[in-house]
């Protein structure tokens, strides 16, 4: 339950991300000083909450000797996730782009084989690949079709080609990519490093790809304005320092459950939820129709039942562990 509700309160801060990228693509910003920047404002910041903690020497030993894994997983988890979700932002409609990326709770439990646990067999120790935890994908599904009753209220001109190649297409990478990079940092990095100390790494690990970004910024679009480097800077404490150290410290507790990862990582659906009542308070948005509403309920009670399965396989983990111990 801690997990899920740090889960929910990191999914607060993202929210500010659609918000303000919805924001700075109305005033004309380039994408990717929007993606960009979110990465370097994030840096001195965390530089300075590992070196306060004394782990930066062990961080930055870790990087010189995994230097592929760390560039490669890291450009994963952070360069194909914002990239593309800020070029959506900046091609598409904002209700679009936030009820898509939406997808992540069913791409979280996609992913789940890519993984493999150790076990014990009749033929000793061996590595079995994890299998998608059902219930969780129900649980999932429903959250989503509830996602999807949301986006009805906008959706009546329908989709068309264009629009699912630069406002759907690019959200359903970054949702592919965001759970895939993390999980795989957190299966390499083990119990070796804390949150700080991982968003940091993947952070720094990341930047080769953010100056490249950068540069096509510059090249084509010119220095970002004043408002834009703000805004970023905004993004960047919101969402990418305490957003993100929130969902990596709460997939961090359930890591070695992948049924509770799939807990944790739907409560990213109720950043919906966050962005629906922002836009309305800070870009005077209509208010939600009766289908989004039916929508909110649905993702409140998905919430609630990946809670419940979740405590409950917990409280069994627990009674077997006392049972062995007697």
């Amino acid at each position: 339950m801690k997990a899920i509700l740090i889960g929910i309160i990191s999914s607060l801060f993202f929210a500010v991300t659609f918000i303000l990228n919805r924001s700075m693509e109305l005033s004309g910003g380039s994408w990717m000083w929007s993606s960009s920047l979110r990465y370097f404002f994030m840096l001195p910041f965390l530089i300075g909450i590992v070196l306060l903690r004394g782990n930066l020497k062990q961080l930055l030993y870790e990087l010189k000797m995994n230097p592929l894994k760390w560039i490669l997983w890291s450009t994963v988890g952070f360069g194909l996730f914002y990239a593309p979700l800020t070029f959506a932002a900046a091609s598409g409609p904002g209700w679009l782009v936030a009820g898509t990326w939406q997808f992540v709770i069913i791409a979280g439990l996609l992913v789940v084989p890519f993984f493999y646990k150790t076990v014990e067999t009749e033929y000793g120790v061996q590595k079995v690949r994890e299998q998608i935890p059902v219930k969780g994908f129900l649980f999932s599904s429903f959250i989503f079709i509830g996602i999807v009753l949301i986006q009805l209220q906008e959706a009546n001109g329908g989709i068309g080609m264009k629009m699912f190649l630069i406002g759907i297409l690019p959200v359903v990478v970054a949702a592919f990519a965001y759970p895939l990079g993390n999980r795989k940092m957190m299966e390499h990095c083990k119990n070796d490093f804390d949150t700080f100390q991982r968003v940091l790494g993947m952070t720094l690990a990341s930047t080769p790809f953010w100056f490249i970004i950068a540069g096509f910024g510059a090249a084509t679009a010119g220095l970002p304005s004043k408002d834009q480097v703000f805004q970023s800077f905004i993004v960047g404490i919101s969402s990418g320092v305490i957003a993100t150290v929130l969902f990596f410290f709460a997939t961090e507790l359930v890591k070695h459950d992948q049924s509770m990862l799939a807990a944790v990582e739907a409560t990213q659906s109720t950043q919906i939820i966050f962005v629906i009542f922002g836009e309305v308070l800070l870009l005077s948005a209509p208010l939600p129709s009766m289908y989004s509403f039916v929508g909110l309920l649905m993702i409140a009670s998905g919430m609630v039942l990946h809670s419940l399965f979740s405590n409950r396989k917990t409280s069994i983990k627990v009674n077997e562990l006392e049972t062995k111990s007697l």
